[in-house]
């Protein structure tokens, strides 16, 4: 299944990283941005399945706003992506959860796949381990 996948991602390296990781998986990246505002204004302006959101951005910790924005007004779907994953164990309204990073390609794939396929309403056995998933 192909998506088209946003990645807000301030480290330039991890973004590219995921980028090549994606399109190779045979998804199209729509997009990276580095801080809230530019993903906003990618999110507006391209048609978005998935959004890998960092927590802290560019201009700051704006990406759990940015996540639930995007979820709940904008009908993306986000997986967050961070290092300091305590930071949401309540969770975030809209969103599905959050990938721990570092993480490798296989735990990008399979969240990603997991993902996509509870967007498209389909069935879903289980998460895979590396996502931990909100209420």
């Amino acid at each position: 299944m192909t998506a088209r996948i946003l990645i807000i991602e301030d480290e330039a390296l991890v973004a590219m990283e995921l980028r090549f990781v994606l399109e190779d998986l045979g998804h199209e990246v729509v997009a990276t941005a580095a801080d809230a505002r530019s993903a906003r204004s990618a999110a507006s302006e391209n048609d978005v399945d998935l959004a890998l959101v960092d927590i802290h951005l560019s201009d700051g910790p704006t990406g759990i706003d940015l996540g639930r924005e995007l979820g709940q007004e904008m009908g993306v779907t986000v997986l967050f992506m961070t290092a300091n994953p305590g930071m949401l164990r309540e969770g975030v309204a809209g969103t599905i959860g959050v990938l721990s990073k570092p993480t490798d390609e296989r735990a990008v794939q399979t969240a990603v796949d997991y993902a996509l396929r509870r967007r498209a309403g389909r069935p879903v056995e289980y998460a895979p381990p590396e996502l931990q998933l909100f209420g």
